[in-house]
């Protein structure tokens, strides 16, 4: 392009611009053209001419202007999206086929060209490709409410077709792994049939999310298989004696606090409704690894049951031990604790009808001096649904897939990260 056929697309822009402000159409019109026939290879003008062409609906102009663009540019996915739509309305998926995979070459992520990939693999017939598509769909997209509206239902039926695809392909193995490896589903281990489920989209993945301390290498497991616990029953065989202190407590109505205490200038996230709230209460036996003495000495016998109990030592954090009380109609949000090398267990002691208690893919009611042990750190929600109190003795153990050396190293662990606080604080030498 000369010097003077630039210094003429240069004024051209100046007057393009000045004819958008003021919403001259006709001028704006004439002007792109212009500066097409001087500079052909004009990325805006391209640009501007190809999306005027597709909504007047002269498909073979907006094409010829979109393969130009991507011959001379080709940067933008949006380029390649675009060519890709007009190629679909021309009934060309071997050219929008391309154009999508250079789109999703120059964005992975890009919502649009997913849902176009799984589109065109829906239209051939290739259920298989459509429904990984739809699932990365799905997966980048945000929530319905950011959205724009005329993505709002290609999202929605993206998710609908993964959803039955998993559901026929979930109930094809169903059927097919008796023949195949001579053994029903259901009668499969359960770690088999849980990767099973999370596979097909029936279960999902849930992981440990320690809060403070993570320990690598132990695994995730929601609820522990009970022969991991040989006290566990000599506890289970008092509860009545362990029920009858607590209710003695509860009707002297002295010592409970509310579970959830944060400062006003935390943020409570979750715990909105429940911060500051006797809905839920503890009387703490153990906090933060000392007893608390006055509670304590009110519950001899449920203190003597919990000597039996392997409780992590972690000066200034474990062993902590509590009845916890779940009024009427209150709910415990999902929710994960602080760290998986000790595990929360809980006898009950007082449940109506209308409790439950989830960890992650897992539900499971309670059942009065049936206790049991579970990670924390897998998302876990609580409810009591009922008109009456729900009370639980709640305390910590050891993660059993620790060795005592691990577990010394804990302790000490906790102990030199509280003797270096102290120091930083107030002066204490190490």
């Amino acid at each position: 392009m000369s010097p003077n056929d630039k210094e003429r697309v240069r004024v051209l822009e100046a007057e393009l611009q000045y004819a958008m402000q003021v919403g001259d159409a006709q001028t704006v019109s004439a002007r792109w053209q212009r500066i097409i026939e001087l500079d052909p290879n004009h990325v805006a003008a391209l640009t501007a001419l190809s999306q005027r062409a597709f909504l007047a609906g002269d498909l073979s102009d907006a094409r010829q202007h979109l393969e130009r663009l991507v011959a001379v540019d080709g940067k933008d996915q949006q380029q390649w999206i675009n060519l890709a739509l007009v190629c679909q309305q021309q009934g060309d998926e071997v050219t929008e086929e391309r154009a999508i995979k250079e789109a999703l070459t120059i964005e992975p992520s890009d919502l649009l060209g997913l849902l176009m990939r799984g589109s065109l693999f829906e239209r051939r017939g290739d259920r298989h490709r459509a429904a990984m598509a739809y699932g990365a769909a799905s997966a980048v997209a945000p929530a319905s409410d950011r959205l724009a509206p005329q993505l709002q239902p290609l999202v929605a039926g993206a998710r609908a077709y993964r959803e039955k695809y998993d559901r026929e392909l979930g109930e094809f193995l169903d059927g097919s792994l008796r023949e195949a490896a001579g053994v029903p589903l259901a009668e499969a281990p359960s770690r088999f049939r849980d990767a099973v489920d999370i596979m097909v989209g029936r279960k999902r993945r849930y992981d440990s999310l320690s809060a403070s301390f993570h320990y690598p290498g132990l695994p995730t497991v929601e609820f522990f298989d009970r022969a991991d616990f040989p006290w566990m029953e000599a506890l289970e065989a008092r509860t009545d004696a362990i029920r009858d202190e607590f209710r003695a407590v509860l009707a002297a109505d002295a010592g409970f606090e509310p579970y959830i205490q944060y400062d006003a200038d935390v943020p409570v996230n979750q715990w909105q409704e429940l911060n500051h709230n006797p809905n839920w209460s503890a009387f703490h036996l153990l906090k933060d690894g000392m007893p608390v003495v006055e509670n304590a000495t009110r519950c001899p016998t449920t203190m003597a049951a919990l000597e039996g109990v392997p409780g992590p030592v972690q000066v200034g954090k474990t062993p902590v031990a509590m009845f916890s009380l779940l009024k009427p109609r209150t709910r415990i949000p999902p929710h994960s604790g602080v760290s998986n090398v000790r595990l929360v267990s809980h006898l009950p002691l007082i449940v109506p009808p209308g409790c439950g208690f989830r960890v992650g893919n897992t539900t499971r009611e309670w059942q009065v001096g049936r206790a049991w042990a579970f990670d924390d750190t897998i998302e876990h929600e609580a409810w009591n649904d009922s008109d009456a109190l729900r009370a639980v003795l709640i305390f910590d153990v050891w993660n059993p897939f620790l060795s005592h050396e691990e577990r010394a190293l804990i302790s000490a662990l906790a102990e030199s990260t509280l003797r270096f606080k102290s120091g930083a604080g107030g002066g204490f030498e190490l």
